[in-house]
């Protein structure tokens, strides 16, 4: 199934101006990356946000948000919210804000 590319759109939006950014599809989506360290991206119609396991359990209990889960086993530290979870732009940029934060926080790849 083809990724949301008007999400992707959205996403970029809130993504101007970011230093290090780079895009790959994978997942069969599109993954956006600061320092080449995946921070957010679209699987579907859905948001991909890596927030890191210290966050994980916290962002989990937030409606419309449930585990990554390409395997059968959730990856720790990655979630994906629903469009539910991305009604408005400051929905989309307060993700956004999270994955940047996370994909900052680790070393340049």
């Amino acid at each position: 199934m083809p990724y949301d590319m008007a999400l992707a759109q959205r996403i970029r939006t809130h993504l101007q101006g970011q230093e290090h950014l780079t895009e790959k599809e994978m997942f069969g989506g599109i993954g956006f990356m600061i320092n080449g360290n995946v921070a957010c991206g679209v699987i579907g119609k859905e948001m991909m946000v890596r927030v890191g396991p210290e966050g994980h359990a916290q962002w989990l209990a937030t409606p419309h948000v449930r585990p990554f889960d390409m395997t059968g086993r959730p990856a720790k530290g990655w979630i994906m919210v629903g469009s539910g979870g991305l009604q408005s732009e400051g929905d989309v940029r307060s993700w956004v804000e999270r994955g940047v934060s996370f994909g900052r926080s680790l070393p340049a790849k």
